[in-house]
């Protein structure tokens, strides 16, 4: 399997290092962030609309440069790597996938091979078998010959996961992997990702608006300001508290422990039938 490639990075390697990062477009949106990612482990990054937890991931595939700090992968500077090295270190399932939808699930995810192609652009051997085995993976090497524009919200969503897969790379980034899915695809979804991260040693970073879907999955949690700076960063209950998300989210929440996992969620101290809702 494609994922014996990363048997030689330890559990708990650091895999990524994002330092003292400034970042932004015409004005500066991210503000003195960093995090630190290990293989087999799970980040969640929360927080308001418009914070910067996009923007964070633009920097780490190497499409957005930082005004200040550094993004490190595996010890190297994301930014003095070729563009096809980038993909060879960082996959990213995008919150809207711009895959064509006429193609066919095992087209649309072979296109995660690209990276490693040959300047003919044919697969070889070993990429059919890396494609195979991201399918299996994703669970939906059932439906590899049917067309994307079949598919339901849930089953694109794996296919796009497939698709990061097939790039084969250690660190595996997700933006938003659960927007426009029902409840069940989303736990299925986020179980498929936390199974993957501890069997084959992937560094995953997930972008999240779901705050206890967060808490629940994330082993690591980094909470972001409305105005792009940490607020905390460690375990979900360092990060859960009240008074955290009150500075970030803008409105009062209750946090409590989940009575399965025992994991913090939280709760709006939200009354919807008095006057200002609280």
């Amino acid at each position: 399997m494609f994922f014996a490639l990363f048997a030689s990075f330890a559990v708990n390697f650091l895999m990524l290092e994002i330092e003292n990062l400034h970042a932004g477009y015409s004005e500066t949106v991210l503000h003195d962030v960093s995090l630190q990612v290990r293989a087999g482990e799970i980040a969640g990054v929360i927080g308001p609309n418009g914070c910067g937890k996009s923007t964070l991931l633009r920097c780490v595939i190497g499409a957005l440069k930082p005004t200040q700090g550094r993004v490190l992968v595996g010890g190297d500077d994301v930014f003095a790597m070729s563009s096809r090295s980038r993909a060879q270190r960082v996959a990213l399932l995008p919150q809207h996938s711009e895959i064509d939808t006429s193609l066919l699930v095992r087209e649309a995810v072979a296109l995660g091979r690209t990276p490693y192609l040959s300047a003919y652009g044919a697969l070889t051997s070993h990429d059919e078998n890396v494609v195979n085995d991201a399918m299996r993976a994703a669970q939906i090497d059932d439906f590899a010959s049917r067309r994307l524009d079949e598919l339901s919200g849930g089953e694109r969503q794996r296919v796009g996961l497939a698709r990061a897969l097939a790039q084969a790379t250690p660190i595996l980034l997700l933006d938003e992997p659960t927007s426009n899915l029902d409840i069940r695809y989303q736990h299925e979804l986020l179980h498929l990702v936390k199974q993957l991260a501890r069997r084959d040693n992937l560094a995953v970073v997930v972008v999240l608006h779901q705050i206890n879907l967060a808490a629940a999955v994330c082993d690591h949690l980094l909470l972001l300001s409305p105005q792009g700076r940490v607020l905390e960063s460690g375990a979900p209950a360092k990060v859960m508290t009240p008074a955290n998300l009150e500075d970030a989210y803008e409105m009062p929440l209750r946090v409590v422990a989940h009575p399965r996992h025992g994991r913090p969620q939280a709760q709006a101290d939200w009354d919807f039938e008095s006057v200002g809702g609280v």
